[in-house]
């Protein structure tokens, strides 16, 4: 580990003693360490490298009553299965449901994917949140389906919740 020593103003630095404290970190070390992951991670996601593998998450709102909507969310889903690890949906009201979906795969597909879930007509609110994964040496470097057996080499529980399970 390197120590390296940076000068900042007084009001920079009493700004960056708050958000320490709101956030929890323990020191300066450890928050400054995530600054600059977060501004890498940043730059992976606006300027993706054509191989670089993210996860993601694609959440949005939608009114259940929408005519074909339901259906068309669940065929989208289906034509990008290799993208997509697992889906989550909610009820939020007796109109409103949530859903979040789990991905995958190269950055540049799955923003396109998750963009084209969240603009879907019918869809009310969304948002997408796109992790850059350094090191997917565990096996899971490559999209893939779950409808086979294989073995990961390490032990660990997959969760699936099926696009047509929908309530």
């Amino acid at each position: 580990m390197q120590r390296i020593t940076i000068s900042i103003d007084d009001d920079l630095a009493e700004d960056f003693d708050r958000l320490i404290a709101e956030r929890g970190y323990r020191n300066r070390s450890e928050a400054f360490r995530d600054l600059i992951r977060g501004a890498k991670a940043d730059a992976a996601v606006a300027s993706p490298d054509p191989d670089a593998i993210c996860v993601a998450s694609a959440s949005y709102v939608y009114d259940h009553h929408e005519r074909q909507l339901s259906t068309r969310l669940t065929e989208i889903q289906h034509a990008h299965g290799g993208l997509v690890i697992s889906l989550m949906h909610a009820h939020v009201s007796g109109d409103d449901c949530l859903e979040t979906v789990f991905l995958r795969g190269r950055i540049a597909e799955v923003r396109a994917f998750a963009d084209a879930l969240v603009a879907e007509p019918g869809v009310r609110h969304g948002a997408v949140s796109i992790v850059p994964v350094d090191d997917m040496s565990h096996g899971h470097a490559h999209p893939h389906d779950h409808d086979h057996d294989h073995s990961h080499g390490h032990d660990h529980d997959h969760v699936h919740t099926h696009p047509h399970s929908r309530g």
